[in-house]
């Protein structure tokens, strides 16, 4: 195959706010580029480099694509990110849901599993 999976682009209003928060929820470790962008770095062969990078506007629509975390305890990892600023939101999931949806600091979704 002629492609290989390098990163993943996220848009940010305030790529260090948003990329440091996640380095802290993720503990993973970032680093600030030479364009200003934050690039978080995933623990070998657990997937590609997360890139923040500046952009003028504000989200305003549902995510068209969403990151979903297996956790080995979802009630502590859920009121862990929530201590850190991330806010439970209802997009239709139902109480009877297994998963927990969330909000980062800058709107976007993502969801926490319920555990294997």
């Amino acid at each position: 195959m002629g492609l290989t999976f390098d990163e993943i682009c996220i848009d940010a209003e305030n790529p260090t706010a948003l990329g440091t928060w996640w380095s802290t929820v993720l503990g993973w470790p970032h680093e600030i580029d030479s364009d200003g962008d934050v690039v978080l770095h995933p623990p070998a062969g657990s997937g590609p480099d997360w890139i923040f990078l500046r952009v003028p506007d504000k989200r305003i629509v549902k995510n068209r694509i969403h990151f979903d975390f297996r956790p080995d305890n979802q009630q502590v990892e859920v009121d862990r990110a929530v201590g850190l600023g991330a806010r439970r939101i209802d997009i239709g999931q139902g109480d009877d849901a297994s998963w927990v949806v969330l909000a980062d600091p800058e709107g976007n979704e993502f969801c926490i599993l319920a555990e294997d």
